[in-house]
């Protein structure tokens, strides 16, 4: 059974189950607006495990409202993370024909671990959605590994990066960064530093 819309179509109680999508009611939209707005506030303040009842009450909803546009803690995230996703899938599309496919790489892996940051948690978030296909981030993972494959590519066909490296293992190895430099604020320097230690792995024949 379907509950609430919430963005394009109606909330699955199951996954892979097909549903009708329905427009959602004003009222519904309105809460749902409210509900994100308030749960971006939230991660970016305290980190993604803030209080659900919190968020809910911030909005001026009640718990069941914010689970019926959210059945969990990750379609919530996934929800929130959205705006952060289609910036980094555009920028990925801009590099897409970069003349310096691995610097384009480096560029665009450089890009999450800043969008990452912003919110406590959201790394780690990443890495576990990253094994789960039915998790509530899953629409966050699937398109980035896609752009992200297609930059790996490029550079591995140009001899760049070694071709034994996959874009799972490297997209893992991004969220690492992130979530060291999540915990090390005071050194600005980290993700470059990482970085190039990352780019001393993945090297192939030729820069």
């Amino acid at each position: 059974m379907a509950t609430e819309t919430a963005g394009q179509g109606p909330v699955a109680s199951a996954p892979g189950r097909a549903q009708d999508v329905r427009p959602m009611r004003a009222d519904a939209r309105r809460n749902y607006e409210r509900l994100l707005a308030e749960a971006r506030t939230a991660f970016t303040a305290h980190g993604t495990d803030t209080s659900l009842e919190d968020i809910a009450r911030r909005a001026g909803v009640g718990i069941g409202t914010l689970y019926r546009h959210f059945p969990n803690r990750t379609a919530l995230m996934g929800a929130v993370f959205q705006g952060e996703v289609d910036a980094l899938l555009a920028y990925a599309r801009e590099l897409a024909d970069a003349p310096k496919p691995c610097a384009a790489l480096v560029a665009w892996l450089r890009a999450i671990i800043t969008h990452a940051s912003t919110y406590r948690g959201l790394s780690r978030a990443l890495m576990t959605a990253s094994s789960d296909e039915n998790s509530g981030m899953a629409r966050c993972c699937v398109p980035m590994r896609e752009a992200g494959g297609a930059l790996l590519t490029r550079a591995q066909q140009a001899g760049a990066v070694r071709p034994d490296v996959s874009i799972g293992d490297l997209m893992q190895l991004t969220n690492g960064i992130a979530l060291a430099v999540e915990e090390s604020p005071d050194d600005p320097q980290l993700t470059d530093r990482l970085l190039t230690l990352t780019l001393s792995g993945l090297k192939g024949e030729k820069r």
